[in-house]
């Protein structure tokens, strides 16, 4: 059911706020987030709109735990981070979706602490993002 103040479910501006939208897997939708002071920060967002992880079904649940891992293996060939954070927040946004977030030993800014949910401190051009879209798309 498509929720037209969703910016997952509706995507068109209200995602251009902050998201470009890679692909979709089969329980999802990957999306690159435009702050990226974590080279290969995405997010996964369910296809269905729900709040909760609980409201899936055990197949569902257990696809996008799936879509999830995808797209975390891709992350990791493609940027080779020394870890990746995966946060689930939904204070603000009532719709189920993971954000993972590359992070590295030589970034002092946030190795070792918790990512911040959007700093502010690095846009890309559009051929920039037009760059990681192409290289993540080709690694899932």
């Amino acid at each position: 059911m498509l929720h037209e103040d969703c910016s997952y479910c509706a995507e068109g501006a209200l995602l251009d706020a902050f998201g470009i939208k890679i692909t979709e897997l089969p329980m999802s939708k990957v999306i690159l987030f435009k702050e990226q002071s974590h080279r290969g920060r995405v997010i996964v967002a369910c296809k269905r709109h729900v709040d909760d992880i609980t409201s899936l079904t055990k197949e569902e649940r257990a696809q996008y735990i799936e879509d999830i891992n995808r797209v975390a293996e891709c992350l990791h060939k493609v940027f080779h981070p020394d870890k990746i954070n995966f946060g689930a927040y939904g204070d603000t946004m009532h719709h189920l979706h993971v954000h993972l977030v590359p992070k590295y030993k030589d970034d002092s800014y946030e190795w070792g602490d918790v990512f911040a949910m959007n700093p502010h401190r690095k846009e890309l051009t559009d051929a920039e993002y037009r760059e990681l879209i192409d290289q993540i798309r080709e690694a899932l």
